[in-house]
């Protein structure tokens, strides 16, 4: 759900009434965000991307996690 840019558009009347649903895939490219606007076709069929991008984030905090406790144990970090 989102406003538009037209001041008189009933999207910025309180309250508001927001145009949507629309699916939407956003991502970084070269440090600029791009949002592209996806049929329910596409969104059906992109579908296991997404679920693939989502559990590769979540392994890499995890990750992320353990390489810093591991820093921590070798360096003595945090330890009196």
């Amino acid at each position: 759900m989102n406003r538009c840019g037209k001041p008189r558009c009933a999207c910025h009347a309180d309250p508001p009434k927001l145009h949507g649903p629309y699916t939407t895939w956003t991502r970084k490219i070269a440090g600029k965000t791009l949002t592209r606007r996806l049929t329910a076709e596409q969104a059906e069929r992109y579908q296991p991307w997404f679920a693939d991008n989502r559990r590769l984030r979540q392994l890499i905090s995890e990750l992320e996690a353990l390489s810093l406790q591991a820093a921590e144990h070798a360096e003595g970090w945090g330890e009196k």
